[in-house]
């Protein structure tokens, strides 16, 4: 299939004018359009302009209420509550941003729990910014019950991604993003579009027997934890700070049924900023680079985030990479 490069600033001013288009606000459409660029851009294919019909058709189901901005609830501690107001969780994050970078400089740490939020994303562009500023985040999200607990047949935990990022003297940030499940759903969805089967221990049919028949996990099966109890466990734990404690959906309480349609599930997104220079420590970048330099020279020639650097630097230079048949499924929203 052939492909057609697209400067960044274009791709996302394409994808502003297809949400506008969809009726959103120009501050939300930008928003999500910079997001989905840049997980194109940088290799994220399963969250890139992949998304585009699935935001589409969320936004004319009439699902939670996407042109909406934040309520943002501070009450002068390190911890800032967003209500997303059944909007998406990057615009909250964007609204809030700016407290929560004064709060961790000034603190040393601060967290923001965002509830009644939609997010259809990847997460390293959440965390990733914070570690260009020098600053350590992580964030976890849950989403639509998908995964089995092991033993089960029934969904009870999104796929749950969490992100990590920290800054690194002299390197790239270094920055992690992965599911708790034993493969992203949209991966999943990928592969059933491609007519292509998944690796053993990847999911389970609607008997909870072992599939790797990627339209079995998406009709009526799920997918499986990655490493069993141990991704069980972080799978929970997730729920628990992504719902529990934003105020959020549990993955199993995303009830979409009377809005035909609707991709994108409406829960919760936790947040923790951390300043690694507060209180007169130093020379935390420098121990980062240090030990990622430790962990390659024992064998391990690349880190998280190195391939996804490496083809968004190829795209500075020659544009985001698209198909041709992704260019006509854009076009077709205009």
């Amino acid at each position: 299939m052939s492909e057609v490069r697209l400067p960044f600033d274009e791709l996302v001013g394409l994808l502003t004018r297809i949400f506008e288009g969809q009726g959103l606000p120009p501050r939300v459409a930008q928003v999500l359009a910079t997001n989905c660029a840049t997980c194109q851009r940088d290799g994220g294919l399963s969250h890139g302009v992949f998304r585009i019909p699935g935001y589409v058709s969320t936004l004319q189901s009439g699902w939670g209420n996407p042109g909406a901005m934040p309520v943002i609830d501070e009450d002068g501690g390190t911890l800032i509550r967003v209500d997303a107001q059944g909007g998406f969780a990057q615009v909250a994050l964007a609204e809030a941003r700016a407290r929560l970078v004064a709060k961790a400089r000034a603190e040393g740490v601060a967290a923001l729990a965002i509830r009644n939020s939609q997010h259809f994303s990847a997460l390293w562009p959440d965390v990733e910014p914070f570690a260009e500023e020098g600053l350590v985040a992580l964030s976890v999200v849950n989403s639509m019950a998908v995964v089995v607990p092991p033993g089960g047949k029934t969904p009870v935990f999104g796929t749950n991604p969490m992100a990590f990022a920290a800054p690194r003297a002299g390197q790239a940030p270094y920055v992690w993003d992965q599911a708790a499940s034993a493969l992203a759903h949209g991966d999943v969805q990928i592969a059933a579009r491609e007519g292509h089967e998944l690796r053993p221990g990847t999911g389970v049919d609607a008997e909870g027997q072992p599939t790797n028949d990627p339209n079995v996990i998406l009709n009526g099966g799920a997918l499986l934890p990655f490493g069993g109890h141990k991704g069980a466990s972080i799978a929970m734990t997730i729920e628990i700070l992504a719902a529990a404690f934003t105020g959020g959906a549990f993955s199993t309480e995303v009830d979409w049924s009377q809005h035909e349609g609707a991709k994108i599930p409406l829960t919760g997104q936790f947040l923790l900023v951390m300043d690694p220079e507060h209180g007169g420590s130093h020379g935390f970048a420098t121990r980062v680079a240090a030990l990622s330099d430790t962990v390659r020279a024992a064998g391990q020639e690349r880190l998280p985030g190195d391939r996804r650097a490496k083809i968004r630097a190829e795209a500075e230079q020659k544009g985001v990479a698209l198909t041709e048949a992704d260019m006509e499924m854009l076009q077709s929203y205009l």
